[in-house]
Protein backbone atom coordinates (compact mmCIF):
# COMPACT_ATOMS: atom_id res chain seq x y z
CA UNK A 1 0.00 0.00 0.00
CA UNK A 2 1.68 3.20 -1.26
CA UNK A 3 0.30 6.82 -0.23
CA UNK A 4 2.41 8.65 -2.97
CA UNK A 5 5.86 8.06 -2.22
CA UNK A 6 5.40 6.56 1.18
CA UNK A 7 5.41 2.91 1.07
CA UNK A 8 3.00 2.17 4.06
CA UNK A 9 2.68 -2.11 3.70
CA UNK A 10 5.02 -4.02 1.85
CA UNK A 11 5.38 -7.61 0.85
CA UNK A 12 3.13 -8.12 3.82
CA UNK A 13 1.98 -12.05 3.55
CA UNK A 14 -0.72 -13.55 6.38
CA UNK A 15 -2.52 -16.50 6.37
CA UNK A 16 -5.34 -16.94 9.25
CA UNK A 17 -6.72 -19.99 9.86
CA UNK A 18 -10.07 -20.83 11.02
CA UNK A 19 -10.65 -20.18 14.78
CA UNK A 20 -7.36 -18.51 15.57
CA UNK A 21 -6.82 -15.53 17.35
CA UNK A 22 -3.71 -14.08 15.58
CA UNK A 23 -2.44 -10.88 17.02
CA UNK A 24 -0.71 -7.95 14.70
CA UNK A 25 1.83 -6.03 16.73
CA UNK A 26 4.18 -3.18 16.18
CA UNK A 27 4.96 0.41 16.77
CA UNK A 28 2.52 3.37 16.02
CA UNK A 29 3.29 3.94 12.16
CA UNK A 30 4.26 0.19 11.39
CA UNK A 31 1.39 -0.45 8.71
CA UNK A 32 -1.19 -2.09 11.31
CA UNK A 33 -4.28 0.01 10.71
CA UNK A 34 -3.33 0.42 7.30
CA UNK A 35 -3.44 -3.63 6.78
CA UNK A 36 -7.14 -3.75 8.81
CA UNK A 37 -8.45 -0.75 6.74
CA UNK A 38 -7.02 -2.93 3.50
CA UNK A 39 -8.82 -6.31 5.22
CA UNK A 40 -12.25 -4.51 5.94
CA UNK A 41 -12.69 -2.64 2.19
CA UNK A 42 -11.67 0.94 3.79
CA UNK A 43 -8.61 1.09 1.70
CA UNK A 44 -7.78 -0.14 -1.95
CA UNK A 45 -4.28 -1.48 -1.99
CA UNK A 46 -2.35 -0.44 -4.32
CA UNK A 47 -1.06 -3.76 -5.40
CA UNK A 48 -1.30 -7.55 -3.96
CA UNK A 49 -4.79 -9.58 -2.89
CA UNK A 50 -6.96 -10.42 -0.14
CA UNK A 51 -8.74 -13.52 -0.39
CA UNK A 52 -11.49 -14.72 2.23
CA UNK A 53 -12.71 -18.41 2.64
CA UNK A 54 -11.39 -19.16 -0.65
CA UNK A 55 -12.73 -16.19 -2.83
CA UNK A 56 -10.70 -13.10 -3.58
CA UNK A 57 -12.66 -10.36 -1.93
CA UNK A 58 -10.11 -7.30 -2.83
CA UNK A 59 -11.35 -4.25 -3.45
CA UNK A 60 -15.32 -5.20 -2.25
CA UNK A 61 -17.02 -2.58 -0.40
CA UNK A 62 -16.75 -2.87 3.35
CA UNK A 63 -20.88 -3.26 3.50
CA UNK A 64 -20.18 -6.35 0.86
CA UNK A 65 -17.17 -7.58 3.29
CA UNK A 66 -19.78 -7.84 5.98
CA UNK A 67 -22.63 -9.66 3.95
CA UNK A 68 -19.81 -12.50 3.62
CA UNK A 69 -18.74 -11.94 7.09
CA UNK A 70 -15.98 -9.78 8.23
CA UNK A 71 -16.76 -7.20 11.43
CA UNK A 72 -14.46 -4.85 12.30
CA UNK A 73 -13.47 -2.87 15.16
CA UNK A 74 -12.04 0.82 15.31
CA UNK A 75 -9.35 2.02 17.81
CA UNK A 76 -11.73 4.74 18.87
CA UNK A 77 -15.18 3.54 18.89
CA UNK A 78 -17.22 5.08 16.24
CA UNK A 79 -21.02 4.35 17.38
CA UNK A 80 -23.77 6.20 16.33
CA UNK A 81 -23.64 8.80 19.45
CA UNK A 82 -27.06 10.06 20.17
CA UNK A 83 -28.74 6.81 19.54
CA UNK A 84 -29.34 4.45 22.65
CA UNK A 85 -26.50 1.92 23.19
CA UNK A 86 -29.77 -1.14 22.66
CA UNK A 87 -30.67 0.87 18.89
CA UNK A 88 -26.63 0.91 18.12
CA UNK A 89 -26.72 -2.92 18.25
CA UNK A 90 -30.39 -3.26 16.96
CA UNK A 91 -29.18 -1.67 13.51
CA UNK A 92 -26.61 -3.95 12.39
CA UNK A 93 -29.40 -7.01 13.33
CA UNK A 94 -31.55 -5.18 10.98
CA UNK A 95 -29.89 -4.80 7.86
CA UNK A 96 -27.52 -7.69 8.24
CA UNK A 97 -27.72 -9.65 5.10
CA UNK A 98 -26.67 -12.94 6.67
CA UNK A 99 -28.90 -14.69 9.18
CA UNK A 100 -31.71 -12.15 8.88
CA UNK A 101 -34.86 -12.09 11.34
CA UNK A 102 -37.78 -11.30 9.73
CA UNK A 103 -39.87 -10.68 12.81
CA UNK A 104 -39.00 -7.85 14.96
CA UNK A 105 -39.61 -9.70 18.76
CA UNK A 106 -36.18 -11.71 16.90
CA UNK A 107 -34.20 -8.87 16.35
CA UNK A 108 -34.71 -7.46 19.84
CA UNK A 109 -34.13 -10.27 21.82
CA UNK A 110 -30.54 -10.75 19.54
CA UNK A 111 -29.94 -7.68 20.81
CA UNK A 112 -30.69 -8.09 24.24
CA UNK A 113 -28.41 -10.95 23.92
CA UNK A 114 -25.61 -9.22 22.30
CA UNK A 115 -25.73 -6.41 25.14
CA UNK A 116 -26.03 -8.95 27.87
CA UNK A 117 -22.56 -11.09 26.25
CA UNK A 118 -20.48 -7.40 26.79
CA UNK A 119 -22.43 -6.72 30.07
CA UNK A 120 -24.52 -3.64 28.71
CA UNK A 121 -27.38 -4.83 29.18
CA UNK A 122 -28.26 -2.06 32.33
CA UNK A 123 -27.29 0.70 29.56
CA UNK A 124 -29.66 -0.21 26.80
CA UNK A 125 -31.59 2.92 27.07
CA UNK A 126 -28.46 5.13 27.88
CA UNK A 127 -26.91 7.25 24.58
CA UNK A 128 -24.00 5.91 23.11
CA UNK A 129 -22.24 9.22 23.94
CA UNK A 130 -22.96 8.59 27.53
CA UNK A 131 -20.52 5.64 28.03
CA UNK A 132 -17.39 5.64 29.49
CA UNK A 133 -14.44 4.25 26.99
CA UNK A 134 -14.64 0.80 28.04
CA UNK A 135 -18.29 0.51 27.86
CA UNK A 136 -18.15 2.33 24.30
CA UNK A 137 -15.40 -0.52 23.41
CA UNK A 138 -17.98 -3.29 24.47
CA UNK A 139 -20.76 -1.45 22.81
CA UNK A 140 -18.59 -1.72 19.26
CA UNK A 141 -17.89 -5.51 20.12
CA UNK A 142 -21.56 -5.98 20.43
CA UNK A 143 -21.80 -3.82 17.10
CA UNK A 144 -19.12 -5.83 15.13
CA UNK A 145 -20.76 -9.31 16.35
CA UNK A 146 -24.53 -8.03 15.61
CA UNK A 147 -23.48 -8.54 11.97
CA UNK A 148 -22.92 -12.49 12.86
CA UNK A 149 -19.67 -12.67 11.35
CA UNK A 150 -17.58 -15.50 11.38
CA UNK A 151 -14.35 -13.68 11.38
CA UNK A 152 -13.47 -10.47 13.30
CA UNK A 153 -10.68 -7.79 13.07
CA UNK A 154 -10.34 -6.52 16.81
CA UNK A 155 -8.54 -2.89 16.80
CA UNK A 156 -6.95 -2.42 20.66
CA UNK A 157 -9.98 -3.82 22.56
CA UNK A 158 -7.48 -2.82 25.31
CA UNK A 159 -6.26 0.04 24.86
CA UNK A 160 -6.85 3.05 27.54
CA UNK A 161 -8.25 0.53 29.73
CA UNK A 162 -7.05 0.33 33.48
CA UNK A 163 -5.66 -3.35 34.62
CA UNK A 164 -8.76 -4.49 34.98
CA UNK A 165 -10.45 -3.44 32.21
CA UNK A 166 -7.94 -5.40 30.76
CA UNK A 167 -8.46 -8.37 32.05
CA UNK A 168 -12.12 -8.35 31.41
CA UNK A 169 -10.84 -7.58 27.97
CA UNK A 170 -8.78 -11.25 28.00
CA UNK A 171 -12.23 -12.64 28.99
CA UNK A 172 -14.07 -11.45 26.29
CA UNK A 173 -11.53 -13.13 23.74
CA UNK A 174 -12.15 -16.57 25.57
CA UNK A 175 -15.80 -15.85 25.29
CA UNK A 176 -15.63 -15.38 21.46
CA UNK A 177 -13.12 -18.26 21.19
CA UNK A 178 -15.48 -20.24 22.23
CA UNK A 179 -18.09 -18.99 20.29
CA UNK A 180 -15.58 -20.63 17.08
CA UNK A 181 -14.83 -16.81 15.61
CA UNK A 182 -11.65 -16.29 14.04
CA UNK A 183 -10.06 -13.06 15.34
CA UNK A 184 -7.27 -11.07 13.79
CA UNK A 185 -6.67 -8.30 16.46
CA UNK A 186 -4.43 -5.61 17.01
CA UNK A 187 -3.21 -4.77 20.14
CA UNK A 188 -0.37 -2.34 22.16
CA UNK A 189 -0.52 -4.60 25.23
CA UNK A 190 1.36 -8.03 24.55
CA UNK A 191 0.43 -9.31 28.05
CA UNK A 192 -3.24 -9.72 26.69
CA UNK A 193 -2.09 -11.32 23.16
CA UNK A 194 0.59 -13.46 25.48
CA UNK A 195 -2.91 -14.85 27.54
CA UNK A 196 -5.56 -15.51 24.46
CA UNK A 197 -3.38 -15.20 20.70
CA UNK A 198 -2.52 -18.62 19.10
CA UNK A 199 -0.05 -16.85 16.85
CA UNK A 200 1.70 -13.29 17.13
CA UNK A 201 2.81 -11.10 13.98
CA UNK A 202 5.09 -8.36 14.64
CA UNK A 203 5.03 -5.30 11.78
CA UNK A 204 7.48 -2.46 11.70
CA UNK A 205 8.17 -0.20 9.04
CA UNK A 206 5.37 -1.98 6.79
CA UNK A 207 7.25 -5.02 6.52
CA UNK A 208 6.89 -8.43 8.87
CA UNK A 209 9.58 -8.54 11.16
CA UNK A 210 8.61 -11.77 13.28
CA UNK A 211 5.94 -14.30 13.38
CA UNK A 212 5.46 -17.23 15.58
CA UNK A 213 4.17 -18.66 19.03
CA UNK A 214 3.95 -16.04 21.39
CA UNK A 215 6.35 -17.22 24.03
CA UNK A 216 8.42 -17.26 20.31
CA UNK A 217 7.92 -13.44 19.63
CA UNK A 218 7.22 -12.11 23.07
CA UNK A 219 10.59 -13.47 24.18
CA UNK A 220 12.80 -11.88 21.63
CA UNK A 221 14.79 -9.24 23.07
CA UNK A 222 14.64 -7.25 19.47
CA UNK A 223 11.01 -7.62 19.70
CA UNK A 224 10.59 -6.73 22.53
CA UNK A 225 13.29 -3.69 22.66
CA UNK A 226 13.05 -2.50 19.06
CA UNK A 227 9.46 -3.01 18.10
CA UNK A 228 7.02 -2.92 21.26
CA UNK A 229 8.77 -0.72 23.70
CA UNK A 230 7.77 -1.15 27.78
CA UNK A 231 3.85 -2.32 28.21
CA UNK A 232 2.37 -0.42 30.37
Amino acid sequence: MAFGGLLALRGVDIAVEEHQVVGLLGPNGSGKTTLFNILSGLLRPTAGEVWFAGCRVTNLAPWRLSGLGIGRTFQIARPFAHSTVFDNVLVGITFRSRHHYRRVLDRRREAERLLAMVGLAPKASARANELSLGERKRLELAMALSTRPTVLLLDELASGLSPKGREEVIRFYGRLKERGLTIFAIEHSFRVLAHVADRLVVLDQGTIVAEGRPAQVLGSPRVMQAYLGEDE
